[in-house]
């Protein structure tokens, strides 16, 4: 007879009830007018703290600064719209992103407030 003992783990189980849809659209800057006046004042400074907070370097955002299409914006876009399950697609994303990035970045921010996810394990003991 053996004696193991098999400890069965809970399973992270991520339940969503946010839609698939931005909370917000591009121009919704009257939403949160204090963030959008940050954004438009001192733009590199709000898309780095964003960027942060969404578990990025502080410093990405400042490597759109070269070229046509900014990468970075239309990366941690996308990267957003997947996190959260928003439908869209990447030409959409590329457009705003090349030609509204201000109002993309505030977007982005709204967005992380409203589906502000806190991470709790149910059924955990501790030890």
């Amino acid at each position: 007879m053996s004696k193991s003992m098999v400890v069965m783990q809970p399973q992270p189980v991520m339940v969503s009830r946010d839609s698939d849809q931005w909370g917000s659209g591009i121009c919704d800057c009257c939403n949160d007018v204090p963030e959008c006046c940050f954004a438009y004042w001192c733009f590199a400074c709000f898309a780095c703290i964003t960027a942060k907070k969404y578990g990025e370097c502080l410093c990405l955002p400042l490597l759109d600064l070269c070229g046509i299409v900014p990468p970075i914006t239309m990366s941690i876009r996308v990267s957003m719209r997947q996190r959260y399950g928003i439908k869209g697609d990447m030409c959409h994303d590329c457009l705003v992103a090349t030609f509204c990035k201000a109002c993309v970045w505030c977007q982005m921010s709204r967005e992380m407030k409203a589906r502000d996810l806190q991470i709790t394990l149910v059924g955990a003991r501790n030890l």
